[in-house]
């Protein structure tokens, strides 16, 4: 079972050294312990960053690590996949 808490405290401190506003996912490669290759695992999810991007339903701009992780959890949500 995914939880869903620990997955967006994952999200929030990949993403929150990024410099926001962000205009594209490549705003966010920088930001990354690991690039594109950075990890997100809970239960039974588990995707890189890369393979998160393609998940994203959401529109850039973002002005906040907060508007985003919102955003890529609902994108997940809406895909079944958490």
């Amino acid at each position: 079972m995914v939880d869903k808490a620990d997955l967006r405290e994952q999200f929030t401190e990949a993403f929150q050294d990024a410099e926001y506003p962000i205009s594209s996912p490549m705003d966010l490669v920088p930001a990354l312990p690991a690039g594109p290759s950075t990890k997100f695992e809970s239960g039974e999810f588990s995707m890189t960053a890369m393979e998160l991007n393609t998940k994203l339903d959401g529109e850039f701009p973002y002005d906040s690590v907060d508007d985003f992780v919102d955003d890529v959890m609902a994108s997940l949500e809406d895909q079944d996949l958490i």
